[in-house]
């Protein structure tokens, strides 16, 4: 074998390498993250856990969200047709952060006059132990006008049967007239959780599902109470899963409020003041100078059966100290 033909021989072999590295990140075991069509894919062992949609959306959102056992724990319409769901409010793509009034302009809703989150590129997407998904975006009116921009970054966990985690991450960046976040229920941090998991009504309709609430509220009187956390429990499928979600100390206004409803949709809402609490209206407001941020955290727990307050309260503190478990 001449020299030079061993080299070609290990540039290729070089090469072949760099291609591989190039694709999705596979790890035994861990987690993969892949782009397709619009979406990144996030994998756990080679199950689906979500996928993000970035892509010709309203704003950007994650869907499906899928616990222990590869449940789906949100609402599938308007993403996909599924028999026997509701189609109420189409804005409610799974798990999304939107706020309904930002400089007065609309960025919750889809009506004909809101504004729309625009991704402008990723920052960071990593598989392994962890799976991370990281971007920049837009906040752009209907008229066109940049009102603010935000890097917000998803990390993934999976430790154990029992338990699937997503902490979420979003610093929201004022633009050049500053940023007011306005006084409006219409918000924030939400999911929409599956319709078998919804309240069941005094009819017996529908679900048969439980809220409660780390100050002890349940069912409807957790709307528009504060609490460090929320859980929205019932039945999916065979068995029964909940999503809890945590408020991070270090948030605006902490412990929030929660905008959760009978009909599945659960949302941490830092700005209804007037709403919540029959306050004067703009009680809620939150004013940035030109070029000022605002960070805000939470953790979603994907869960196997009902948790214990104490469980609840334990896992709450372990996010608070920055560690995924007690």
């Amino acid at each position: 074998m001449s020299p030079k033909w061993l080299l070609g021989v290990l540039l290729l072999a070089g090469l072949a390498v760099s291609g591989c590295q190039s694709g999705p990140r596979k790890t035994s075991g861990g987690f993969t993250v892949e782009e397709k069509d619009g979406r990144i894919r996030i994998e756990h062992a080679g199950h689906l856990v979500s996928e993000y949609h970035f892509r010709d959306v309203s704003r950007p959102f994650l869907y499906p969200i899928l616990g222990p056992d590869d449940v789906h724990l949100t609402r599938r319409w308007p993403q996909e047709e599924f028999p026997g769901e509701e189609k109420d409010h189409p804005h409610h793509h799974a798990l999304w952060w939107a706020h309904g009034e930002a400089n007065g302009q609309d960025f919750w809703s889809e009506s004909a006059k809101a504004g729309k989150t625009v991704h402008q590129y990723f920052t960071r997407r990593s598989g392994g132990r962890e799976a991370v998904v990281a971007a920049r975006n837009r906040w752009v009116a209907k008229s066109g006008e940049v009102v603010a921009e935000d890097e917000r970054k998803m990390t993934f966990h999976a430790p154990g049967k029992d338990l699937r985690i997503l902490d979420f991450e979003i610093t929201v960046f004022a633009g050049e007239k500053g940023l007011e976040l306005g006084d409006t229920k219409e918000g924030t941090m939400a999911i929409r959780v599956a319709e078998s998991m919804r309240l069941m009504k005094p009819d017996k309709s529908r679900g048969a599902g439980r809220i409660l609430n780390s100050a002890g509220d349940a069912d409807g009187a957790t709307w528009g109470k504060r609490a460090a956390w929320c859980d929205y429990v019932g039945p999916v499928g065979d068995g029964t899963y909940g999503v809890a979600m945590f408020d991070h100390p270090s948030n605006l206004r902490f412990p929030t409020w929660w905008h959760v409803r009978d009909y599945g949709l659960f949302a941490a809402n830092h700005f209804g003041l007037h709403d919540f609490e029959k306050k004067p209206v703009g009680a809620g407001n939150h004013h940035l100078a030109p070029g000022a941020t605002v960070t805000f955290r939470y953790r979603f727990v994907l869960h196997r059966g009902p948790l214990e307050p104490a469980r609840l309260n334990a896992l709450h503190e372990a996010y608070s100290q920055g560690k995924l478990l007690p």
